[in-house]
């Protein structure tokens, strides 16, 4: 049996999706903390079953005969390192045979505060002993495209990021690495730097979409301190307008970029273009 966790998430969707075309959805084990609300996921004929990072004891039964697991990382920020360590511990008791976790891009060097929590799982499942695979994830291109709206309407585009490149790729792109990982061999105890073939600044981000909707848009770079005020002043949490703005600044010393080719040849294609990204956000 192969298990993802977060299957319900944006992410874990898309990992599902492509895992059933190359294995029988009954061999697959979606992990939701609410299988009540994973209609969706049951209609592929996957198996979902409850698994609540805050319930520790729900992780046995969820990983019954579950010989590959695919660790898609919390999206609750600062609790991550807790709530993945009760993960690995289930893992470890339930000889699951490969552990493959969705980290971040550098997660070694990086200054983004989010690589602290990365680090720190990638660490625990060493301990644990088990056989891993760290899938480091670089920035989604979603990121960038999935809230166009106010650079449509203002012409502007802010950000922290300065020239900094970043080597974003789809979900679908990082989702493909993960089911080859899965499905695949000779990946135990590997560590891949995902990252997008071509990589752009967010000067380069606005004059693409300024091409794409023949109206002037412009990036303005801004000091963290501005950026973080003016993404809590349009509603984003404070916890969220410091990661984003320390993700910027991260990015603007090279924390986001790498030329590494390991996600487009795991996936047997060339990375996803923002050019595309765009234009799909767009419809």
């Amino acid at each position: 049996m192969i298990a993802v966790t977060g299957a319900s998430g944006k992410l874990g969707q898309h990992v599902i999706q492509n895992l059933i075309k190359k294995v029988s959805p009954s061999r697959v084990v979606a992990l939701v903390r609410n299988p009540e609300k994973a209609q969706e996921l049951k209609s592929l004929g996957v198996q979902v079953r409850k698994a609540d990072y805050d319930i520790p004891e729900s992780w046995g039964s969820a990983l019954k005969d579950v010989k590959k697991l695919l660790l898609i990382s919390s999206n609750e920020i600062g609790k991550r390192e807790a709530q993945h360590k009760v993960v690995i511990e289930a893992a470890k008791t339930a000889k699951v045979e490969i552990l493959a976790y969705t980290s971040i891009l550098k997660a070694n060097t990086s200054i983004l505060s989010l690589a602290k929590e990365h680090l720190a799982t990638e660490t625990a499942i060493k301990e644990s002993q088990l056989p891993y695979v760290f899938l480091r994830n670089g920035w989604y291109l979603e990121n960038h495209t999935e809230n166009l709206a106010p650079a449509l309407e203002y012409g502007v585009i802010q950000g922290a990021a300065g020239s900094g490149r970043f080597s974003s790729a789809s979900r679908e792109d990082y989702a493909l690495a993960a089911v080859e990982v899965l499905t695949g061999t000779n990946h135990n105890n590997k560590i891949y730097e995902l990252a997008g073939n071509a990589s752009f600044t967010l000067s380069e981000l606005a004059i693409e979409l300024a091409k794409q909707v023949q109206k002037p848009i412009v990036y303005k770079d801004m000091p963290f301190s501005d950026y973080k005020g003016f993404l809590v002043s349009v509603g984003v949490p404070d916890i969220f307008a410091d990661m984003l703005a320390n993700s910027d600044v991260g990015a603007s010393k090279g924390d986001l970029h790498s030329d590494a080719k390991d996600l487009s040849n795991l996936i047997g294609r060339p990375t996803t273009l923002l050019s595309a990204a765009i234009a799909k956000s767009l419809k």
